[in-house]
């Protein structure tokens, strides 16, 4: 017999995780000036394990990937690249909750905003931006848009996405009862391995003052 939509997200609701980010302290003299190296760089990416959200129920995505662009930039926050194209599961992977399968559909461009460089580390922080997409779960479905904490290491290429709560919002959400409504603060969190288009090349991203 199914249960209700609403009956199952009261129930699972306390017991879900929410992903955070370790707050970074900001470099005394925040770089306002970001390159990129190679310049403008093509870039691919894909996940390095599991990518995890919550919509009040956890979802499991075993297979993602991003493509775009890497621009540098100026400012502070300042994007530093475009994300042309994500893919949040496959048709032979699709991402997997409690209640079934769900299909996640990004909106794009995305953006990748850069905040504060540590140059002992090579590790930029920042967000990941303009983040638009839409799930289908079942008879439900809803749209999220908002941003996402993100780093991104020189060393070793990894796109770290760690949303918090409150950074991304439910738009609209249509027969899901109180599994998922406007007030739902849903969470991002994944890691990707990013190369230069075509290469096996790590792309660096350092800023600086002028």
């Amino acid at each position: 017999m199914k249960r209700p939509l609403g009956r199952v997200a009261v129930a699972v609701g306390a017991g879900t995780a929410a992903f955070g980010i370790a707050v970074v302290p900001a470099s005394a003299n925040p770089s306002t000036v970001w390159t990129v190296s190679p310049s403008a760089a093509g870039f691919t990416a894909v996940n390095s394990g599991n990518i995890t959200m919550t919509f009040n129920i956890p979802v499991t995505c075993t297979a993602s990937s991003a493509s775009g662009t890497l621009t540098g930039g100026n400012g502070n926050p300042a994007k530093v690249g475009s994300v042309g194209a994500v893919t949040i599961g496959t048709i032979t992977s699709p991402c997997s909750t409690i209640l079934g399968n769900i299909t996640i559909t990004a909106t794009t461009p995305w953006s990748i905003v850069a905040r504060d460089y540590d140059p002992s580390t090579g590790v930029t922080t920042g967000h990941v931006g303009d983040i638009s997409a839409k799930a289908v779960l079942g008879a439900c479905f809803f749209t999220v848009a908002g941003k996402a904490s993100s780093s991104y290491d020189n060393s070793t290429g990894v796109l770290a996405v760690n949303s918090v709560p409150g950074e991304l919002t439910v738009a609209s959400a249509t027969n899901c009862g109180t599994l998922v409504t406007t007030s739902t603060r849903p969470t991002f969190k994944g890691d990707y391995l990013v190369k230069v288009k075509g290469t096996s090349t790590i792309p660096k991203i350092t800023g600086s003052q002028p």
